[in-house]
């Protein structure tokens, strides 16, 4: 008796045991995700890497190219941007891009195009809450560096000429009525408008790019072009700083783009090997276009070529292959130079370090083509089964982007012209914005 009730004990457990087993991979496959602290290392070094793409480089970039009388200015705004956004970030910014209260996917209504204010001053975000396999903060942080870079890059198209207060407040209402919406609808996820028109954006090329590029360009042309543009020379004072700043964008794209894959896996690190390609081939496309234009390549050429690259590889760096990154690369340095010399000039209008016609031309270029090389058929990594119909859905997003950017921008700056005022005076153009308006010189000789 004893025997046949241990045999039908293990009968039993036989049967029971692997249901066990089965009932505990479920529970695991459903549970919430763990805290990978490989992936965590990597995020918190891709957000400095970010945050250092502002400052200091864009902020060096920027003030190499200026006249020496606007070279604090122009520090002085990208350092001022940095801390506003960062504040306006923590208070309603990350929710109104990242809230997805009231979304679905295949509905469109308020909440696709813009978010609520359920996280505002970051609510419910602490030590344990996580986005993907690393803390929510810093993702936080991470999301934050891309909302500082994107207004800083908007003073290169009005650089030398608008009032710092005006600046500022231009700054805070533009991040809150483009910056936030446009990042909400592209990546917030299903129910976000652009999200659910398929629209590939791995890391920036329309939220960043095209967005800063599309306000540069009709913030240049509201407030006017500089006193003796074009027939007064406007030399860079200190192209040493613009090829410095250049390198240091050059550094911290790798945290922007391989960053934008949110682990330290293997989407990463193709990130990094196609932004370093296409970079190179955009430097030598815009050095190789302008030797052969004008007869000489320049310092200033080759790293405004570096920077069409890293601006062009943005949307596609998570689905290019290397030979695609290439492509990408190189047609970014030849179109971007000829929009920032001879389209500028043909038009007329003063762009002043080329905000638009690197980072504008440059995000749509590689916005278009990553609908091309997304392309497992092209040596992409992306799904793309259908090329001609991916390469419209990216065409849609660009166009809505430059529409809603360029109608909301050119609204806000009317009004603060009629409310404050956006241009310095003559005088002080004359004596310079370092002087007139914060009472520094960049040389004290």
């Amino acid at each position: 008796m004893t025997l046949r009730k241990f045999a039908g004990l293990g009968a039993l457990l036989s049967l029971v045991m692997p249901a066990v087993a089965l009932a505990e991979e479920s529970a695991a496959a459903t549970a919430a995700p763990a805290l990978n602290s490989g992936d965590t290392a990597w995020m918190l070094t891709a957000t400095a890497l970010v945050l250092f793409m502002t400052i200091p480089g864009l902020a060096l970039f920027y003030g190499g190219m200026v006249r020496s009388k606007n070279v604090l200015s122009v520090m002085m705004q990208c350092f001022a941007i940095t801390g506003l956004i960062s504040v306006l970030w923590v208070i309603f910014g990350y929710s109104l891009a990242f809230d997805t209260t009231g979304m679905e996917q295949g509905v469109t209504n308020f909440n696709s195009f813009v978010g609520g204010l359920s996280k505002a001053f970051l609510a419910g975000v602490t030590p344990e809450s996580l986005t993907a396999a690393f803390p929510e903060a810093v993702f936080v942080v991470f999301q934050m560096t891309f909302a500082i870079i994107t207004p800083a890059l908007i003073v290169g198209a009005f650089a030398e000429r608008m009032k710092f207060s005006a600046m500022l407040v231009f700054m805070a209402i533009w991040f809150t009525l483009v910056y936030a919406p446009i990042a909400h609808m592209v990546w917030s996820g299903n129910g976000g408008l652009m999200w659910d028109w398929g629209v590939l954006d791995f890391a920036g090329g329309t939220v960043v790019h095209i967005n800063a590029g599309i306000a540069g360009l009709v913030a240049c042309i509201v407030l006017g072009k500089r006193k003796g543009f074009p027939t007064t020379p406007m030399a860079p004072h200190n192209l040493g700083y613009t090829l410095m700043g250049a390198a240091m964008l050059w550094i911290g794209w790798f945290g922007f783009n391989a960053g934008s894959a949110a682990a330290a896996n293997g989407t990463a690190g193709m990130a990094m090997l196609v932004t370093q390609v296409a970079t190179a081939a955009a430097a030598l496309g815009w050095m190789f276009a302008e030797w052969i234009t004008h007869g000489k390549p320049s310092a200033l050429g080759i790293a405004s070529g570096v920077v069409a690259g890293l601006v062009a590889i943005t949307p596609a760096a998570g689905t290019a292959g290397p030979m695609g990154g290439l492509v990408i690369g190189l047609v970014s340095g030849v179109v971007c130079f000829f929009c920032a010399t001879s389209l500028k000039r043909k038009l007329g209008y003063d762009d002043s370090l080329d905000a638009f016609g690197v980072h504008g031309v440059g995000g749509i270029v590689g916005a278009i083509l990553t609908g091309v090389f997304a392309a497992p058929a092209l040596g992409g990594f992306g799904t793309v089964t259908d090329i001609a119909a991916q390469v419209w859905i990216q065409a849609k997003g660009v166009g809505f982007t430059v529409i809603y950017t360029g109608i909301v921008t050119y609204v806000i700056l009317k009004v603060l012209d009629v409310v404050m005022g956006l241009r310095v005076n003559e005088e002080e153009e004359s004596v310079g914005l370092d002087l007139a308006q914060h009472n520094e010189r960049g040389y004290n000789l």
